[in-house]
Formats: C-alpha cells, sequence, structure tokens
C-alpha cells in the first residue's frame, strides 16, 4: 500500500489522526515537524524565530525531501504545501489526505499560535493564513476530508472508506 500523507492547516489533527489512522491500517507513524526538529535539536518556533520564515520552509521542503518513508501516515507540518520538491515526492509515493477545516473551528482550537512554530507573518490571522494555503492543500490534495464537525474517530473512519483501506 501507498504511504498516506495527511495536509491541512495547523489545528487540523493531523498528527492526532495520524497516530489513530497508522494504528487502523497497521502502518508506522511520521511526523515531519519531529524530523526537523530531531535534525535540528530545536523547536520548530525557535527555528522559525532564528532563521526566519523563508528559510525554515526551505528546511522544512529538503527535510521531507530527503526522508525515506515506507509503509507510513505521515503527519507534515501546515507549511509542508510551500515546498514544492517535498509536495511533488510524497504525492508520487503517497495518497495525499487533505484535512480540511474551516477558519473558525482552528481558532477555537489553537491557543497556543505564538509558541506553537507554525510559520506565518506576525500579525497574520488564522483566516488570512487559510486564505493563503487552503489552494494549496487542494491542489495537492487526492482526497479532502471535511473535518470541522467531526471527531478524530470520524475522521479515520472518513479517510479509511474514502482510500477504501
Amino acid at each position: 500500500m501507498k504511504n498516506i500523507v495527511l495536509i491541512g492547516m495547523p489545528g487540523a489533527g493531523k498528527s492526532t489522526i495520524g497516530v489513530l489512522l497508522a494504528k487502523s491500517v497497521l502502518m508506522d507513524f511520521t511526523d515531519t515537524d519531529l524530523l526537523i526538529q530531531r535534525e535540528y535539536s530545536k523547536s520548530l518556533c525557535d527555528i522559525i524565530n532564528e532563521k526566519g520564515i523563508e528559510e525554515f520552509l526551505k528546511i522544512e521542503n529538503d527535510v521531507i525531501r530527503k526522508a525515506h518513508f515506507e509503509n507510513a501516515v505521515i503527519a507534515t507540518g501546515g507549511s509542508a504545501v510551500y515546498g514544492k520538491e517535498a509536495m511533488e515526492k510524497l504525492k508520487k509515493e503517497s495518497s495525499v489526505i487533505y484535512l480540511k477545516v474551516e477558519p473558525d473551528v482552528l481558532e477555537k482550537r489553537i491557543d497556543n499560535i505564538h509558541t506553537r512554530g507554525i510559520a506565518m507573518e506576525k500579525g497574520t490571522t488564522i483566516n488570512e493564513l487559510y486564505i493563503q494555503r487552503a489552494p494549496l492543500y487542494e491542489e495537492y490534495a487526492d482526497i479532502t476530508v471535511d473535518c470541522s464537525c467531526l471527531t478524530a474517530e470520524e475522521c479515520v473512519d472518513e479517510i479509511t472508506r474514502k482510500l477504501k483501506v
């Protein structure tokens, strides 16, 4: 079976749903944010603060591009879709699932927006970030699952149903 890649906004549930999905379909789980943190021995927030957003996006693209994934559910960072090479690699090796969550729901979920390590300019709102990123999520997605009103378990059920696994 191909890898399964989860893309979507910060707070969409990629990591939470990814773990549950991996257990459900007997696959490994990888979080690309953790790969970046491991490689740089720093939190995403520290990397972004020290190197800036542009450099962070290059790092994210490179780490994903170089990583080897096999039989894995992969939760990407919300900004991974800015990395053309990374996304082309993931798209070739994987089924890409866009976990769509409306901005008002995201705002309720994300309470640590400034310490979470989100690649966004200061002063940008979740809604503005959503408007910037949604077209990229839609472009790369093989399947879209609207998770705005679903529990993590319901999202997993919907993904497995759509993937027919």
